[in-house]
């Protein structure tokens, strides 16, 4: 981070003390080269800080500060951090920490699946994004997996088009493919019986948890209200409140450094002001 003023955003030593190992593992395996073709040399922390920065206030890459690596740096690695799944691992990691902390196992039993619709902005290509015909949202869904803690599973972003139910299945092979100890899926009434079969073919009973009929008003639903939770956490980072990116793998990726940060935040006992904070 060198003289320059921190940002409320940029990772604190204790906090680059749990993603710091990771990332320089990763560095050791592979020669890292930028954009020009010449040795790379810019500060992992620092790319990192450019990542939430750029989550947490939404801004275009031509408006990262100056005292940020560039657009140039800052694209390298969050797209070679995508593609190679580098985003995941840590995220994975970190959060069997966070598990760990409480006295739960690394990897959960039973997981809370749920979507979102998100609108695009105007640059964001056709191809990638639909209607939500039931909540008249033109965009793209954002499907979460979440654990018990309010911790992320698996994420899938999709056209808006696309129903919860093949949202769901999506999900379920990942959360399978990342942990195979979930054995139970809690999910509301969009999805639908293929859903449920699709699971038991994989092993994991599927549960509908329907909203209540007798009580008036806005009633939090036990369970499914994790996912809820997770949704508020996460539209702090406001580059999530709208779909900014091109692609849709993209779109996990800023979801996955989203979620990342809100649990090194958890590990280290720390917050970052939100916009209301004085």
């Amino acid at each position: 981070m060198g003289d320059r003023k921190p940002y409320p955003s940029d990772v604190s030593d204790e906090q680059w003390e749990l993603i710091g190992p990771f990332l320089q593992a990763w560095k050791a395996k592979r020669v890292a080269v930028s954009v020009s073709g010449q040795p790379g040399d810019y500060d992992l922390r620092e790319i990192v800080n450019a990542i939430f920065y750029q989550n947490r206030t939404g801004c275009q890459w031509a408006y990262l500060p100056h005292d940020l690596p560039p657009k140039s740096a800052t694209y390298y690695y969050f797209a070679l951090w995508r593609d190679d799944g580098t985003d995941q691992v840590v995220h994975d990691l970190l959060r069997c920490q966070a598990r760990e902390k409480v006295g739960r196992r690394e990897d959960p039993s039973a997981v809370v699946l749920d979507t979102q619709s998100i609108r695009a902005a105007n640059h964001v290509p056709a191809s990638t994004t639909g209607k939500d015909s039931g909540k008249k949202v033109s965009g793209r869904k954002r499907g979460l997996a979440v654990d018990a803690l309010v911790l992320v599973i698996a994420v899938v972003v999709t056209a808006a088009s696309v129903t919860d139910n093949a949202i769901g299945i999506r999900l379920l092979d990942k959360v399978v493919a990342h942990t195979p100890t979930v054995g139970r899926a809690w999910v509301d009434a969009g999805f639908k019986q293929d859903f449920a079969l699709h699971g038991a073919v994989l092993g994991v009973d599927v549960e509908v948890v329907k909203r209540s009929d007798t009580r008036p008003g806005f009633v939090p639903i036990r369970k499914r209200w994790i996912v809820e939770q997770v949704n508020g956490t996460l539209m702090l980072h406001r580059r999530l409140v709208r779909e900014y990116e091109s692609r849709p793998e993209s779109s996990v990726s800023r979801t996955l450094w989203a979620s990342t940060a809100n649990i090194v935040r958890r590990l280290t006992g720390t917050s970052t002001p939100s916009w209301r904070h004085r």
